[in-house]
């Protein structure tokens, strides 16, 4: 069985930017090599979640043995560390920020800070947050399940499960895993966008989300390009209800978040905007309409957070459901860390189905990205990034040099539409590898 090739562009690439529109986290692994997540529309198109330039470590799909070994590593240097993390999160003005970093050299846990403004409850591993476009990464997981257990195959058409989608006779499965459907992101409509900032209690049903990507042209014909759209996951969130005949979260529940012990992880009903205690605040400066284009928040709203002037709004229960199955999960680091190491180690799917998503993890164009069935390639590290409204993640693991970074931040996008945890695995990496980050790598990421 094969996974088509998969391009770039779509919640988080770049994160796309905050420019990602709807703040859904984007991709970011260009920059951390670049990095996947999902952010709001217009941020979540523009603020995928990205990742910064890890050096690359002669990293293969196959998790072959080549350029492994600890000496491809650092020690790791705790008070160095350290420094990093309380820079970025002052820089970045977050209230709290998770660090965990896993080689065979040992563990680096950093929870700094506290879960919200002015608070004094301390941030922790089991903190629970909104972990945006990582959710794609159990979606796509769940789908190809169902491929090895011959309940539907990556060649089949859209259409063959559901009607009404422009292209629907000609686009694969497999297409909508890799972001190559060419399908619009309905995240970067200006209608999404408008209603996160006017109605941010809206419960969005997965036909107005669709309809509203159907209303604009296709970016490219099925399989000819690469774009990171949001739409691709909702669809396979649809198909993978209709076959396994129940909701999404039992989905994750029954093959994931019970088997491997994931206690702290939960995908929500759409009307329910709580995140189960303990957990933390997120907080946005800004609005989704005003960073569509650029990531940042205008200059002079800039020049007060600088002042001290300006403090971000607490988004932490406005409603997640216009993510659906591209964003709307919920977890810890602990449990983003065993997840990640259990999807690229091969131990949720059977070795040929493996093999064959990790070969189908290619070279999106121009990013320094590869992408491939809902999962991201960031130097020698696999997974995925997120961000919608108040939070960034981070989730990456080395099968080669058996290293976990796992972070997150909880006030993101920055004013200036830097996402929090991907800026800081960026500048953690080279105090990890023992290879300084390529010089010409993006410090995007990829949108959510």
């Amino acid at each position: 069985m094969t996974i088509d090739e998969a391009n770039r562009t779509g919640l988080h690439p770049s994160l796309p930017g905050r420019r990602r529109a709807a703040r859904v986290s984007a991709l970011v692994v260009g920059a951390v090599w670049a990095v996947v997540g999902c952010s709001s529309p217009s941020q979540a198109a523009s603020t995928a979640t990205s990742v910064a330039p890890v050096p690359t470590v002669a990293a293969s799909n196959g998790g072959s043995s080549e350029g492994s070994g600890s000496g491809a590593l650092r020690p790791l240097d705790r008070a160095a560390l350290d420094k990093v993390v309380v820079k970025v999160a002052t820089e970045l003005r977050q209230p709290g920020m998770v660090v965990l970093i896993k080689t065979p050299q040992g563990e680096y846990v950093n929870a700094h800070g506290v879960t919200e403004r002015n608070g004094t409850t301390p941030v922790a591993l089991d903190t629970r947050v909104r972990i945006g476009s990582n959710t794609k990464t159990w979606t796509g997981t769940a789908v190809l399940q169902m491929v090895q257990e011959g309940k539907i195959a990556l060649t089949d058409p859209v259409s063959k499960y559901l009607p009404g989608v422009p292209g629907g006779d000609t686009i694969t499965i497999a297409q909508l895993g890799d972001m190559r459907s060419g399908l619009y992101n309905y995240t970067e409509t200006l209608e999404l966008n408008r209603a996160l900032d006017d109605e941010p209690q809206k419960v969005w049903t997965n036909e107005e989300l669709l309809s509203l990507a159907f209303a604009h042209p296709a970016y490219f014909p099925p399989g000819q390009g690469w774009h990171y759209s949001n739409t691709n996951t909702v669809l396979l969130g649809e198909i993978a209800e209709q076959i396994d005949g129940k909701p999404l979260g039992q989905i994750f529940q029954d093959r994931f978040f019970t088997p491997l012990g994931m206690t702290g992880s939960s995908y929500p009903a759409a009307a329910d905007t709580a995140i189960p205690a303990p957990s933390s605040r997120g907080y946005l400066y800004g609005t989704n309409v005003e960073t569509m284009e650029d990531p940042s928040i205008p200059a002079d709203q800039l020049a007060q957070v600088e002042a001290g002037t300006l403090a971000p709004r607490d988004v932490t229960n406005d409603n997640p459901s216009w993510t659906g199955a591209a964003g709307q999960g919920i977890s810890t680091a602990t449990d983003l860390a065993t997840w990640v190491e259990a999807m690229v180690d091969g131990k949720l799917l059977d070795a040929a189905t493996q093999q064959a998503r990790m070969d189908g993890v290619l070279p999106t164009g121009g990013s320094g990205t590869s992408y491939g069935f809902t999962l991201a390639k960031m130097g020698p590290l696999y997974g995925h990034t997120g961000e919608l409204p108040g939070f960034n993640s981070f989730m990456g693991y080395d099968p080669v040099n058996k290293v976990t970074i796992v972070a997150w931040g909880n006030s993101a996008p920055f004013a200036d539409g830097s996402p929090p945890a991907v800026t800081l695995v960026q500048d953690l990496v080279p105090l990890i590898y023992d290879a300084a980050p390529p010089a010409d790598v993006p410090e995007g990421g990829l949108p959510d």
